[in-house]
């Protein structure tokens, strides 16, 4: 009941802030650019929230309760919420050209919303919070970041590779470059395909946003925009908003085996198998993975038929001694070794000093992505800060913490979505 008044209480906050639906644009004009700036058109539609089964997003019983995973609470309020932004917003689902975990090229596809008057006063670039089934991938759904699509945004939301067009592939799950990557290169097609649309963009700048999964993305995305030769200077950041975001990936790795539990069991064979697929040599799933997943996770995960609820639903566990063998839980053993690396080079830099404001939130009652991330982030922007009023021609960044007991991961999420539509309302 309290995930569900709080998704009510979104209801509430948003029909609040209705206003009367405008006109569209001209048709015509949108004919013209089916296929332009290196974006290509697949399909595009007026929402209608009335089109989507949003029972499809079911519950788990776990304890002899029904627990929602964070997937199925923004799913469950994105029900409601669509059902009144909808009406004035327009979307578009595309593919571009990014890079795969190898560098090499390959097609790959996402989801633009924007008002359907046409006046947009900033862009959004939006990055994904973690799915299962190619069913909840941006060009497949209605993304929870859209509604922001309403109020003027245009919102540009990459499915990343291994959804959407590339479902068949592996998704490299938190491998940082290779997400940013797949986000920038569709914001940097998808601007100027806005553009060539005679849609009118009152603000040059761009607005960066996402939460968990995302949240570490988007991060990771305004790193390359300020310091990357291939990203750096591409767009001007106006502000990211960063929400429980898996920073340290390393640290999360042991704070989940001191707990030995983990909030989306899933999460534990999707980032050994996304760190394994960017090592020159792939580990060993079966050194990693106890029964039933060693036996079932390439069809649990790959096959992209199964949302996060119901891959963890038929893992059946939640402690990680239960999911990993006792040698992937043990950083002595080389193996074990060799995928920690990995998690260190995926997670933000310890010496990254952003340039651009942020705003960071985080329940310090999540222990799906512990607490800990953005204290480790906001412990070195200080830190760094500090040596400034030593060194004062360094830039000091403005950053606004946003750290509460605000509940659990899934119902955080709903909290910083709300923040974020008050502060861009």
């Amino acid at each position: 009941m309290k995930k569900l008044a709080l998704a009510l209480a979104a209801v509430l906050l948003m029909s609040g802030c209705r206003h009367d639906v405008p006109e569209f644009v001209d048709l015509d004009r949108l004919n013209d650019t089916k296929s332009a700036c290196g974006f290509t058109v697949l399909s595009e539609n007026d929402f209608d929230a009335k089109s989507v089964d949003w029972n499809t997003y079911g519950f788990w019983e776990e304890n002899g309760g029904t627990k929602a995973t964070y997937t199925n609470l923004v799913s469950f309020a994105t029900g409601f919420l669509s059902t009144m932004v909808a009406p004035r917003v327009h979307q578009v689902v595309g593919t571009y050209t990014s890079t795969d975990i190898n560098g090499d090229p390959i097609t790959v596809s996402g989801k633009i919303f924007y008002p359907k008057d046409g006046n947009i006063r900033n862009v959004i670039i939006a990055s994904h919070y973690t799915i299962g089934s190619n069913a909840e991938c941006p060009s497949e759904s209605y993304s929870f970041e859209g509604i922001y699509a309403a109020y003027g945004y245009a919102v540009i939301v990459a499915d990343y590779v291994g959804f959407g067009v590339t479902a068949d592939t592996i998704h490299p799950y938190l491998q940082a470059n290779t997400c940013a990557g797949n986000v920038l290169d569709m914001a940097e097609v998808a601007v100027p395909f806005l553009k060539a649309r005679g849609l009118k963009i009152a603000d040059d700048s761009v607005i960066l946003l996402g939460y968990s999964q995302g949240g570490a993305c988007t991060l990771h995305v305004q790193r390359l925009l300020e310091a990357s030769i291939k990203y750096g200077g591409l767009f001007k950041i106006k502000k990211n908003y960063c929400g429980a975001g898996p920073y340290d990936i390393a640290m999360t790795y042991d704070f989940s085996i001191k707990k030995d539990k983990t909030g989306i069991p899933c999460a534990i064979p999707m980032i050994v198998q996304g760190m394994s697929i960017g090592m020159s040599k792939p580990l060993d799933m079966d050194y990693f993975f106890q029964e039933p997943l060693r036996s079932n996770y390439d069809e649990w995960l790959n096959s992209k038929k199964y949302t996060v609820t119901q891959i963890s639903a038929m893992m059946g566990r939640d402690k990680l001694s239960e999911i990993m063998t006792p040698n992937g839980c043990d950083k002595s053993k080389p193996e074990t070794a060799r995928f920690y690396m990995e998690l260190k080079s995926n997670s933000i830099p310890s010496d990254y000093f952003p340039k651009a404001p942020i705003f960071l939130f985080h329940s310090e009652d999540d222990q799906t992505v512990p607490f800990v991330n953005s204290q480790i982030i906001q412990r070195q922007i200080r830190g760094r800060i500090a040596l400034n009023e030593i060194y004062p021609e360094k830039y000091n960044p403005d950053v606004e913490y946003d750290f509460g007991h605000y509940g659990n991961h899934q119902q955080g999420a709903t909290e910083f979505f709300l923040k974020v539509l008050e502060k861009l309302k």
